[in-house]
């Protein structure tokens, strides 16, 4: 068998294999393959290098010639080496340094409480008045803000999904095509109740209505749109003035979501939880693909990593011997 047959056999079991896990693995195909030809157009024999590794990283048909896109490119590769080594343990596994750190989220903004009330108070002033709209936005961004919700998510809410009786939600098929349960705080609860009464005042309901309606014109009780949400919000935010403490251009909707996580570990943290314990029960529960999305917070975000300093400061004194 050729080095090519071998080498591309061993992409398809790597590929099976993780998705078997539950992975996606979007584009995957494409790149290893890509990489299988590389291999072959250089004849090389015997156990994949780094050298080899970083040069197909190198060439990217795109020609962005950026270290960030070589970075990204050999991640992946770096992650088929780890598991072919353990077939060919001669097999090289690149260092994460050589085109410096994969490009990825920066730190989002995370909501002080009282910005959160601003910002449902703020929704709840929305007109045109006796109309079901502010309180839908208030629905919308409490939601977020008290499950962690994606935006997207929220908005694909129907009526059956949101089952009040045993305070649960159900996401169906979304972002990476896997369904969760969520339970619901008892105040989440209350206000969803609240807003489906008001709502079957304008709408009639079934099971296929969306929770979240549009109230306007020939689009009552339709969907609320993704382009209305991040409208309306923007334009709330804007009104509040808000100090931006994230790294994007300002505070986004997202970023109700981004709070929730950080709230929530902030309060392990205090709690005196094992964090390590409850991270793949918090992935699941947020429906992240890949647990190191989740474990993403507590190195990229301001609040958590002074958290974490101090609680370290707190056990080197502890473990110390008083030297200065």
């Amino acid at each position: 068998m050729s080095r090519r047959i071998s080498l591309q056999a061993r992409i398809d079991a790597f590929l099976a294999e993780r998705r078997r896990l539950g992975f996606k693995l979007h584009s995957w195909d494409t790149l290893l393959a890509g990489f299988a030809r590389f291999v072959t157009s250089r004849h090389h024999r015997g156990a994949l290098t780094v050298e080899l590794m970083a040069d197909w990283a190198r060439h990217d048909k795109g020609n962005r010639e950026t270290p960030g896109t070589w970075a990204r490119r050999l991640e992946k590769v770096r992650l088929f080496a780890r598991y072919l080594r353990q077939f060919e343990p001669d097999t090289e596994v690149p260092d994460e340094s050589i085109f410096g750190p994969v490009p990825g989220r920066v730190a989002p903004h995370i909501y002080r409480e009282e910005e959160i009330v601003e910002l449902l108070a703020a929704a709840r002033k929305l007109g045109p008045r006796g109309s079901l709209r502010p309180m839908t936005f208030e629905t919308l961004f409490g939601l977020m803000a008290s499950t962690g919700l994606r935006v997207s998510e929220a908005l694909h809410l129907r009526d059956a999904d949101v089952d009040l009786k045993h305070g649960m939600l159900t996401i169906r098929e979304t972002k990476f095509a896997k369904s969760r349960q969520l339970p619901l705080h008892p105040t989440t609860v209350k206000a969803l109740a609240h807003y489906r009464r008001q709502r079957a005042l304008h709408v009639p309901t079934t099971a296929e209505t969306p929770f979240l309606i549009s109230s306007r014109g020939r689009r009552l009780g339709h969907p609320l749109s993704d382009r209305q949400a991040h409208r309306v919000f923007n334009e709330l935010r804007d009104s509040l003035g808000w100090v931006n403490r994230g790294a994007h251009d300002a505070p986004r909707l997202h970023d109700l979501r981004h709070t929730f996580v950080v709230r929530r570990l902030m309060l392990w943290h205090t709690e005196g939880t094992d964090i390590d314990q409850m991270m793949l029960a918090l992935s699941t529960y947020l429906g992240h693909a890949e647990i190191f999305y989740t474990y993403w917070y507590l190195t990229a975000v301001p609040e958590l990593m002074t958290l974490a300093g101090g609680k370290f400061e707190r056990f080197a004194d502890l473990t110390g011997d008083g030297d200065e």
